[in-house]
């Protein structure tokens, strides 16, 4: 199996995506294509000790700048590493994509280069979050700020589809995010998407609040994404602001100091299960071929389970799952 990397995408490009790179291909045996310069990717890959064994390069001296708008992929960016990556899977030159770089240009890149399944309207971004049993999938989360109701039923169609194909969840429990559990309550949008998803043959278990996500409320929440930026962002600030007080408390005193090395090795587990570097990137499901977006800021671990999490997808066929159920969807209408 080969996935293309785009080596210039984030934050912390390209020294920790290769370091990421060679770490997947350790682990996981997979075969990597790298889109970027060449000659920086070598310089930088000898200057760390890091094995470029099982990769190769396709030269892209061009890179498209997060402040840089997604439409410039098309347009002056043409040759940038995203844009080479991304026409090297469409052409068939890898099973799937991983990048950590524009959220915007990724998902320009993906439609219009790569392209939709057929029958699916809007590829949505969907990370894979953890609760208090388990983890959840958030769908969308940015792709699409603005969204219909019909649009939220093929999310929640396709969140199913993968918590049940990746994450091996039986008959995944589909919510969707709304301001009260009442079948009533919400906005136009909301009260449309309803009943769509009481029709759809899926797992809805109904409406759920924002406080009862953490809570095992179900395993795919639906919602718009803006909605859903709002909650992946919060979701993290939450998390680390709450282990930074605890910390505080934990190292106030000689008596918390000593509780604290006494449960410390119990606190790095709460920790790691709160950390999205954990869960690597989420995919833009909808996509006909694997695209996955990783966090900007990923350093080595994210990016090596982001592409551990694109094989998995691979080889559970997800793409095919989500053609069938989009076939079936428009055989009923």
């Amino acid at each position: 199996m080969r996935i293309i990397v785009d080596a210039f995408g984030g934050d912390n490009a390209p020294l920790e995506i290769l370091k990421g790179c060679e770490m997947a291909v350790k682990k996981f045996g997979v075969e990597i294509l790298l889109t970027g310069s060449e000659e920086v990717i070598r310089r930088v890959a000898k200057d760390n000790n890091i094995s470029l064994e099982h990769m190769e390069i396709l030269d892209a001296p061009d890179v498209i700048g997060m402040e840089e708008h997604p439409n410039e992929l098309r347009k002056s960016k043409k040759n940038c590493s995203l844009a080479v990556a991304l026409r090297a899977l469409d052409e068939g030159l890898g099973d799937g994509f991983v990048g950590a770089g524009s959220t915007g240009a990724t998902l320009m890149g993906a439609t219009t280069i790569v392209g939709r399944i057929k029958g699916v309207k809007r590829p949505a971004l969907a990370p894979v979050m953890p609760k208090s049993e388990g983890v959840f999938m958030l769908i969308d989360c940015g792709a699409n700020a603005d969204c219909r109701a019909e649009m939220l039923a093929q999310f929640a169609t396709m969140g199913s589809v993968y918590m049940e194909k990746v994450m091996g969840v039986k008959n995944p429990r589909i919510g969707l995010a709304n301001v009260g559990t009442e079948d009533t309550k919400g906005d136009a949008l909301r009260q449309e998407t309803f009943p769509l998803l009481q029709q759809s043959g899926l797992n809805f278990v109904g409406n759920i609040e924002a406080r009862d996500i953490p809570y095992d409320a179900c395993d795919v929440v639906v919602c718009d994404g803006f909605t859903g930026n709002i909650i992946l962002k919060l979701y993290e600030g939450v998390a680390t602001a709450l282990f930074g007080m605890i910390k505080g408390v934990m190292m106030s005193s000689l008596k918390t100091k000593i509780g604290a090395a006494l449960i410390k090795k119990d606190m790095y587990t709460l920790k790691s299960k709160l950390d999205y570097n954990e869960y690597g990137g989420a995919p833009f499901i909808g996509v006909k071929k694997p695209v996955f977006k990783a966090h900007g800021s990923s350093m080595a671990l994210t990016f090596c389970n982001a592409i551990g999490q694109a094989k998995t997808y691979i080889e559970a066929d997800v793409v095919g799952a989500i053609s069938a159920a989009m076939a079936g969807d428009s055989s009923e209408q």
